[in-house]
């Protein structure tokens, strides 16, 4: 299995680079030989794939390099991290390895993110004809042209399905997962202080969370709780967020954490007040391996609880979300309450024991049955072929244009 990313995994930095390792600790454990490429530079906090026998390829965009490349390796299995790199190589893939098996792992919808964030900027409430957005076109049609999409929310499954008509043969319900080791046994109501916020800060989502918080909610919750602090924390601070930072107001930023799962074992409430966005929330995730009771919102806990009872309070109005902070925060028997919901949580919904051998019984059947999977999907064909006579032709252009630089 060839693995091409988006970027180079950042565990430690998002959500996204902690799936990316799932991924390939999925198929590793299960027997594939998996190797990793990326057409983006590493970064100091990129994960160390060597240690982990992972071969890893630096690859160029918009050059030919990539189909000699494809073509020696030739793998069983492509996976696309995002719909961008499947636009960028997933046409040389089908040219040079037209038998393999061409896997595409959304990370989340970007067409529902992109719609809910127009709709927050219009000042209203998001529709289903907010999903007819330009990203759309693009993600929709990437869904097709694969084989099988990993979906991170049932929620997303819905509106694939439903609005967007794919077929059920194309997508497959993947979230987070976590193993029984990975809960963590972490400190008591009476060892933790003050309120965390963490997330990437090249994530929008989060960026507008953390100016919603400075905005409209901290300042409730310091009437109530005047000494109690709030760290913000997140990878690729701006100079915008640290302007945030108020030590006297108690809105503390922190920037990077360098180990998450200890910044959030500390804290009594995590809060996440998100107002658009998509997927699943892996902060939301490690608050509850970590033990740590959150507040978030709708869009913020979508597709992760179901019918669990949620490990802290959902709430959409600022007063409303500013109270529960105040009431877990003060209420040491509330709280305890409401951490003895992350373990049900963990286990009825993001267990490896329950997703892991529907994937791969799934990627088995497909590689068993390409060519009749593939006749099946006339409208990812279509697209394909189409993809060949455009996007084809486009990146040779530019990489003839590259030459005579």
């Amino acid at each position: 299995m060839l693995i091409i990313g988006k970027v180079w995994p950042e565990p430690d930095s998002s959500a996204a680079g902690s799936r990316m390792m799932n991924l390939i600790r999925i198929f590793t454990d299960h027997g594939w030989k998996v190797e990793f490429a990326s057409a983006a530079s590493e970064s100091d906090f990129s994960v160390d794939l060597s240690s982990m026998d992972i071969p890893s390829h630096s690859i160029q965009m918009n050059d030919a390099s990539f189909d000699a490349f494809i073509r020696t390796l030739n793998p069983g299995v492509v996976l696309f991290d995002r719909f961008m790199t499947e636009e960028q190589f997933g046409w040389r893939v089908a040219e040079q390895c037209p038998d393999a098996v061409r896997v595409l792992d959304t990370e989340d919808l970007h067409c529902l993110r992109e719609g809910r964030r127009l709709a927050l900027k219009a000042g209203r409430p998001f529709i289903l004809a907010d999903l007819n957005n330009e990203i759309a076109k693009r993600e929709i049609a990437s869904i097709l042209r694969c084989d099988l999409s990993l979906i991170i929310s049932e929620v997303e499954m819905r509106f694939l399905q439903d609005y967007f008509r794919v077929d059920p043969s194309l997508i497959e319900y993947l979230p987070f997962l976590v193993g029984p080791d990975n809960i963590a046994n972490t400190n008591a109501f009476s060892e933790r202080a003050n309120f965390i916020s963490i997330g990437n800060f090249l994530h929008e989502p989060n960026w507008d969370a953390v100016r919603y918080l400075k905005e409209q909610v901290w300042p409730l919750i310091r009437q109530k709780l005047p000494d109690a602090e709030l760290h913000i924390y997140g990878a690729y601070p701006s100079e915008k967020v640290f302007h945030l930072h108020n030590e006297k107001e108690g809105f503390v930023v922190k920037g990077r954490a360098e180990n998450a799962a200890n910044v959030i074992s500390k804290a009594r409430v995590l809060v996440a007040p998100l107002r658009f966005g998509a997927g699943l929330k892996g902060k939301l995730l490690d608050a509850m391996i970590n033990g740590t009771p959150s507040v978030t919102t709708s869009v913020g806990a979508e597709g992760m609880n179901a019918d669990e009872q949620w490990p802290g309070a959902i709430e959409d109005d600022p007063i409303n979300f500013a109270q529960a902070c105040i009431d877990l925060y003060s209420n040491e028997s509330k709280w305890n309450e409401a951490r003895s919901y992350s373990k049900n949580l963990l286990v009825a919904r993001f267990s490896f024991e329950q997703r892991v051998p529907m994937l791969i019984e799934r990627l088995g059947q497909i590689e068993k049955n390409l060519k009749e999977h593939r006749s099946n999907n006339f409208t990812g064909s279509m697209l394909l072929h189409h993809t060949l006579a455009s996007t084809r032709f486009m990146s040779k252009w530019i990489e003839e244009k590259n030459k005579v630089r």
